[in-house]
């Protein structure tokens, strides 16, 4: 880089927003990621070397410092550096890099390391095309993305690459950022007289949720928009409530497809499993205010009344049910409850995974196979037809048919419904609730049972 592109490179970073003026250069000033570039690690000692021989990809929730990394990496290395956007970028780009990237390989022995931004935007045509120029060592990938990788990228990347996990900053985190932009005379704001009251700095680290960029803008926003108090040598005074103005609400981190949609949902589920009815209602509150589809919620609602209720309240279906049908008939927003109802219900009700005895009933014939079914219980066009009928009597006796329960006292009689070699004793009621009812009952016909 000559002279004057240096020089145009300065002026534009301090024309860019906060956020980007104030993007590390060095690993000296990135903050955050210990986990991975903290003293000693493998990464920071493959960076510091210039030693990035195998490709990576940075995954994390957004201004956790994934490209800033990637930009570090590349303020750093001797080898060519190419970035690239998936959102905006094709394979007709990539392959205009991948000629470059064999022009310097062959004619220098340079390697090229090329960062895609937003990796998980490209469909999977697109990944393929970039995939035999990782393996062949034409490039370095450097890949980028807030989705799972595991999910969202084609496995034989994921395979080449090694996956580094980047996590939200802490709040003392942000607050080291803050203040560094603060005291930046050359990129931030050291040069103007700006003072940060301290509840204010602590609404603005609320409001970032471990988002660097988020605080930034936030912070920007606010000095931007305070005019000088003149009375006061010019001060921009950042109180509480400027904070509180520069940014009306919160944002949520919540993608539909991704992984907080997943974790979100997993933790209203077992809220409402371990009956906490306040935390349910807080996933309930942070899916619905995040947009996502209240029927995907009632699905979830179905399911779980009968895996985790079940018997112990065989009303709490019934109560999803009416809860569902209502929703279709009020819409949004009266709607919401209708799913608070719901939610609530299922988490105050006693509980019980009786129902998941199925499994046990399917393991037995996965393992086994499926036994024959008695002959007594065999449906009567086929019993009493025939020489089956002849052999039937034969071998069991008139006397061991099918006893119909409506003719004994009670509705019940002994008789084995499980073919032979099979013991059952799957179904375990918990006696919760409504079971208590069920075991008093099962108890009753086991003595019957013992008598006969």
């Amino acid at each position: 880089m000559d002279l004057f592109e240096h020089s145009r490179q300065e002026q534009i970073r301090r024309e860019a927003p906060l956020a980007a003026r104030m993007r590390p250069r060095t690993l000296g000033e990135f903050v955050g990621q210990e986990h991975i570039v903290g003293k000693g690690r493998l990464l920071r000692r493959a960076i510091e070397a210039d030693r990035l021989f195998s490709s990576l990809i940075f995954w994390g929730p957004p201004g956790t410092g994934k490209t800033t990394l990637a930009m570090i990496v590349a303020n750093t290395t001797a080898s060519h550096f190419e970035t690239i956007s998936a959102v905006l970028a094709g394979v007709a780009d990539l392959r205009r890099i991948i000629r470059g990237a064999k022009e310097r390989r062959g004619m220098y022995g340079r390697r090229t390391i090329l960062l895609v931004d937003e990796i998980h935007r490209w469909n999977r045509a697109q990944q393929d095309a970039l995939l035999p120029h990782v393996e062949d060592g034409t490039v370095v990938l450097i890949g980028a993305t807030t989705e799972n990788p595991y999910f969202e990228v084609i496995a034989p990347l994921v395979s080449r690459s090694r996956v580094f996990q980047f996590k939200p900053l802490a709040d003392d985190e942000v607050v080291t950022i803050l203040r560094r932009a603060l005291a930046d005379s050359e990129f931030g704001y050291g040069a103007r007289n700006v003072q940060l009251d301290d509840d204010a700095l602590d609404h603005l680290v609320c409001i970032a949720g471990g988002d660097a960029r988020a605080a930034l803008n936030a912070l920007e926003l606010a000095v931007e928009s305070t005019p000088p108090d003149e009375n006061r040598n010019g001060v921009v005074h950042i109180t509480l409530a400027v904070a509180e103005d520069s940014i009306q609400r919160r944002a949520l981190r919540y993608d539909k497809t991704g992984d907080e949609h997943y974790d979100t949902i997993s933790a209203f589920i077992k809220s409402v499993r371990g009956s906490d009815p306040d935390a349910a209602l807080y996933w309930l509150a942070k899916m619905v205010a995040a947009g996502e589809d209240p029927r995907f919620i009632l699905r979830r609602l179905y399911i779980l009344a009968a895996e985790d209720i079940g018997l112990a309240d065989p009303d709490g279906i019934v109560v999803v049910n009416g809860c569902a049908q209502a929703f279709e008939w009020v819409g949004m927003p009266e709607g919401q409850y209708h799913l608070a109802l719901a939610t609530l219900y299922l988490a105050t009700a006693p509980k019980s995974n009786s129902a998941g005895a199925y499994w046990g009933a399917l393991a037995e014939i996965e393992e086994h196979g499926a036994g024959p079914v008695p002959l007594h219980l065999r449906d009567k066009s086929d019993v009493f037809h025939g020489a089956l009928r002849e052999h039937y009597k034969r071998t069991l006796g008139e006397h061991e048919g099918y006893k119909y329960p409506h003719a004994y006292p009670n509705g019940w009689v002994e008789q084995r419904y499980l073919p032979e070699g099979v013991e059952g004793g799957w179904f375990q009621p918990k006696g919760h609730g409504y079971e208590r009812k069920i075991i008093e009952r099962l108890k009753k016909w086991k003595k019957v049972k013992r008598k006969t």
